[in-house]
């Protein structure tokens, strides 16, 4: 709340420094990358073909954070611009690993820095992968579905 009582107070100082327009000009077209950047990160880091869903009953943590989530392999300046977090399934797996200690962690566990790469070229792939198949145990698209 306090963050958003900051944010807020900062855009009013603008506003009335700048007005309206300008200050429209510039945030709008930031925020909208902003979260559209935000969006594609969540979905390809969740949305991934060899992803690992379960029912409650078999849901283990360690599985979840490791096979649920990927390690979205980005160029040095995309992983500072977004602090590390191609890095989520380490993030999943201990949150309070800071943004900027997720490198080291994977230098000192290599079987972390291996485990669910997705590549920006394999990312795009995600985007027709829409079905869980509970036998194959991955996701599937529309046309993989109707051939099964």
């Amino acid at each position: 709340m306090a963050t958003n009582a900051v944010l807020a107070s900062l855009i009013g100082v603008a506003v009335w420094m700048a007005g309206i327009v300008p200050v429209l000009v510039t945030v709008l077209p930031t925020a909208l990358v902003a979260a559209s950047a935000g969006v594609w990160l969540f979905f390809v880091q969740h949305q991934f073909e060899e992803t690992s869903w379960d029912r409650a009953s078999d849901w283990e943590l360690h599985d979840a954070a490791l096979e649920g989530s990927s390690h979205y392999v980005l160029p040095p300046i995309l992983r500072w611009l977004t602090g590390n977090i191609g890095i989520h399934h380490v993030h999943h797996l201990y949150s309070r690993i800071p943004f900027y200690r997720l490198s080291e962690v994977l230098r000192d566990h290599p079987v972390l820095a291996s485990a669910q790469r997705l590549t920006m070229r394999q990312s795009f792939d995600c985007t027709r992968r829409h079905l869980w198949d509970e036998n194959s145990r991955k996701l599937i698209s529309f046309a993989e579905a109707r051939r099964v």
